[in-house]
Formats: C-alpha cells, sequence, structure tokens
C-alpha cells in the first residue's frame, strides 16, 4: 500500500480510513494539495469545494471515532463529472445555458454512493452537455491530458479522464453514449467501464440520448470500478428503464484468474488501419492475456461500420430531440460544434430513426451468434494515441465529423448493441501517451470483464504509472 494518500487507490483508500490508518481529512488534504499544483495545468475541475470537503471529512472522521461507519466509502473524498444533479448545487453540464442551473433532485447513482459515505471534493470538466468526443469545451476552456498538456483527454467525461490520472480524485462516474468514458480512459490511461445499457440508473443524470445512454465508473483499477459498480447498480423506481437483472459479486470477480476463459480477437474492422504503436500495445496485450491462461481465438464479427453509422444516427436524433427547445430558444449559447451536431439531428427522418432502432435486437443477436464461442472480445478503444489539443480544434467546421467518427471508430458498436466494455490502461507510445484497449462482453456481464482486467493489471504496471507534474 502506497505510503501517500493521494497514490492509493480507491479500494485501498477506502480500506484505509475504515481501518482508521489515514483519516478522511488527511486523504482529502492530500487530493486538494494535488488539486492545487494539477488544476492550473489541467482545468480537470468545473468546480473545487475546499472548505466544504474538509469540513465533511471532519465529519466523517468524527463519525467513525464514534464506531459509526455509513458504508464502503466513508470518508473517502470524490467528484464526478458535471452532470449528474445534486440537489442544492450548480450542476453546469459544461454548458452556458445550466450554468447557473440548481436541481431540486439527487441523481440516483450519486445517492447510492453518498449513501455510502464519499466526501463530495467539486464537480469535474466535461464536453458541453456531454456532447464532444475530444475535451475541447468553447465556453470553458478545453481538458488537457496529465500525460502531456498539449494533448486531449477524450470526451466527454473529459475531466473525469484527466482527474483519475493525475490522482485529483480516486475514482469518478462518467457516462458512455457513444465512448465517453472509453476515450478519457484510453487517452489518459486510466481504467473505465461502459455498463450495460440500464445496469445503472439514470435518474438525475443530464440525458443525451435515452437508448444509448450509460452511468458507470473511471477510476485507477478494475478492482475499483468493481467496488462502484457494486455499489450503483441495481433496480431504481425513478427510472422504470433501470434492470432488475440480478447482480453479480463485481468485487469478488477480481479475484478470479483467466484460466478456461476465452478471449476473441476481431478477424477485421477493430485491427484494420490502426496507428502502428495502438497495433504493437493490442499484439502486447494479447500476449499478456495468453501467459495468463486465456484462450485467444479470433472472431469474424458481423459488420461494425452499419452499427457505427447506427449509432450515429440514433444518438443525433434522440439529443436533438432533448435539445429542440433550447435550439429555438438559446442558439447563440451553444458552442459551434455542439450545434452543428445538434441542428444534424434534426434533419433525420423519423422513418430512418425507427429503422435503426428496430435494427438493435436483430443486430444484438447476430453479435451474440458470432461471440458465441468467446467469454469477451479484445479489441483497441481507439485507432489512435491522443493528437494534440490544436489539431483536434475543429469546432463546427467541415473537418468536425471526419474527426469524430476516427476518434469513435471502435466505441460507436459497443453502444449500439447495448454492451458492456471495460477499458484498461495496456501500454505507452514512445512517446509517452497512454494506450488503452476495451474489454468487449455480454450483456450484463460486467463480472468477467472485470476478472479480464484485474488479472491483466496483476501481470503488469500501466495502471500505476503517474504523469508528472508540469514544470
Amino acid at each position: 500500500m502506497s505510503r501517500e494518500p493521494a497514490l492509493m487507490t480507491l479500494t485501498e483508500v477506502a480500506r484505509a480510513i475504515t481501518m482508521k490508518q489515514v483519516s478522511s481529512q488527511e486523504a482529502t488534504r492530500a487530493l486538494l494539495q494535488r488539486i492545487a499544483q494539477w488544476q492550473p495545468h489541467l482545468n480537470a475541475f468545473m468546480s473545487i469545494e475546499a472548505e466544504a470537503a474538509l469540513k465533511a471529512a471532519d465529519a466523517a472522521d468524527a463519525e467513525l471515532a464514534k464506531g459509526n461507519v455509513r458504508g464502503p466509502l466513508h470518508g473517502v473524498p470524490l467528484a464526478h463529472k458535471d452532470m449528474y444533479y445534486d440537489a442544492g448545487n450548480v450542476t453546469t453540464c459544461g454548458s452556458l445555458i445550466r450554468r447557473d442551473f440548481v436541481p431540486t433532485v439527487t441523481s440516483t447513482a450519486l445517492q447510492r454512493l453518498k449513501d455510502a459515505g464519499q466526501v463530495r471534493l467539486g464537480t469535474l470538466h466535461l464536453a458541453e452537455f456531454a456532447y464532444g468526443a475530444t475535451g475541447h469545451n468553447s465556453h470553458y476552456g478545453p481538458v488537457r491530458n496529465p500525460w502531456n498538456v498539449a494533448h486531449i483527454t477524450g470526451g466527454s467525461s473529459s475531466g473525469s479522464g484527466s482527474a483519475v490520472a493525475a490522482r485529483l480524485t480516486y475514482a469518478a462516474l462518467g457516462s458512455d453514449t457513444g465512448g465517453s468514458i472509453r476515450m478519457p480512459a484510453h487517452f489518459c490511461g486510466v481504467t473505465g467501464l461502459k455498463t450495460t445499457w440500464s445496469r445503472v440508473s439514470r435518474a438525475g443524470a443530464m440525458p443525451l440520448s435515452q437508448s444509448l445512454d450509460t452511468v458507470g465508473p473511471l477510476a485507477r483499477t478494475a478492482e475499483d470500478c468493481a467496488l462502484l459498480l457494486a455499489l450503483t447498480a441495481g433496480p431504481d423506481p425513478e427510472d422504470p428503464t433501470a434492470s432488475r437483472e440480478p447482480l453479480s459479486d463485481y468485487v469478488a470477480a477480481t479475484k478470479a484468474s483467466l484460466n478456461g476463459l476465452k478471449i476473441g480477437v476481431p478477424a477485421t474492422y477493430y485491427v484494420d488501419d490502426l496507428d502502428s504503436e495502438v497495433a504493437r500495445v493490442l499484439d502486447e496485450t494479447i500476449a499478456v492475456l495468453k501467459r495468463e491462461g486465456a484462450d485467444i481465438v479470433k472472431v469474424e464479427l458481423p459488420d461494425q461500420r452499419q452499427l457505427q453509422a447506427a449509432s450515429q444516427l440514433v444518438l443525433a436524433a434522440e439529443a436533438a430531440a432533448f435539445h429542440k427547445r433550447w435550439l429555438i430558444e438559446r442558439s447563440q449559447d451553444y458552442g459551434a460544434q455542439t450545434l452543428m451536431r445538434l441542428q444534424n439531428g434534426l434533419a433525420v427522418p423519423a422513418i430512418t430513426y425507427l429503422e435503426a432502432m428496430r435494427w438493435r435486437g436483430p443486430a444484438l443477436a447476430a453479435h451474440n451468434a458470432a461471440t458465441a464461442g468467446v467469454d469477451a472480445v479484445v479489441a483497441p478503444a481507439s485507432p489512435v494515441p491522443a493528437p494534440t489539443i490544436e489539431e483536434s480544434d475543429v469546432g463546427g467546421g467541415p473537418n468536425a465529423p471526419a474527426l469524430l467518427q476516427r476518434l469513435t471508430l471502435f466505441t460507436r458498436p459497443v453502444n449500439f448493441l447495448g454492451l458492456p466494455s471495460l477499458t484498461i490502461p495496456s501500454g505507452f507510445t514512445r512517446n509517452g501517451l497512454p494506450v488503452g484497449m476495451q474489454l468487449i462482453g455480454r450483456s450484463f456481464d460486467e463480472a468477467t470483464l472485470l476478472t479480464i482486467g484485474a488479472a491483466f493489471q496483476r501481470a503488469t504496471d500501466y495502471h500505476d504509472r503517474l504523469p508528472k507534474l508540469p514544470s
């Protein structure tokens, strides 16, 4: 266990606080000290609530001294993507339109973490209305990558990826509609879990696309993601779409070995036209999984390009429907790229949208048939490492659609199918940028993905590596 509280994993610090080896006050001060050092370089936080956090940490320590433990996260300081409503606290959603929005309800996922004992550190930056793949935000500036501040973090959970990588929070809730957890995990070198659609309640989380949105964690390790999934998953009367499918023991799953598991490697699409360093890391990842006991086999997946296109179409139409009133009344308050994408969504014909939705069932059945012989599929999270902020700052210009499509080429098909996917830090480029691989599983089988991710992390140290503070 690390002696420096800020450098502990979520699991480690939660245990240390409960066992009174570290106080909530010490952990909170350690993170606030790092935030003070890193925030000017990263722009990862939307708000930093130091005084309130320290007061809450004192209260948590006082309760623990009396023998009262709120839950598995007692006294653990955390910050989350600023799209989770928290009653009485401003939730900007990364926008001008909601810059002063104070919700009267608290999101179910956030409330469950509060009930488990977390301390609120503040809120984390994001792409405007969670609708952006890079980490740019024309209202509040870009979030920067801790491994090289000239590069993007990926979006839309940009602050979550950056803050977890720089050890400014032990973990963070993100959201994934087209890759918004997995891309920041890949670009920033952290672990990110896109949950099965409906596995975690979305009540009180700002909507983007009701049939694609998922809630999930970004953290240092698969074990940390397992802990957060266990605390947030399950049915919710506030969200009728939240699944009643039985939960697994996700934390126990991280202790299992890979022996007997079959992992598929796609024969096409996910291995086509890769950056050479991403291709190298994929080969190295497969070698580690094989060495740890997994059986590696080739799989022939259905046409992923059709899934990618259908996902984009559904997202565009549903996002435009949600934003219709603001598009009419406040179009001038949107950033150029967000406005362009929302206006494109208004042009999607109802028949085309309904055809795409009707195809989801058959598409999932075809995928399940193609992967029936494997427990999971391994593939890159993106074809490229993080581009620079400058080269990806395309706004709403003519190059924007091609750039966004390139970055999300490997994430959107998974969203359309509603499947779970775990992105794990899997290596680095020669220039020191992280590369992540995603594990794609069966519906509601996050446990197997967490088993594979944790076994990989026991055999490697990529998740433990620490970015250096810029000079």
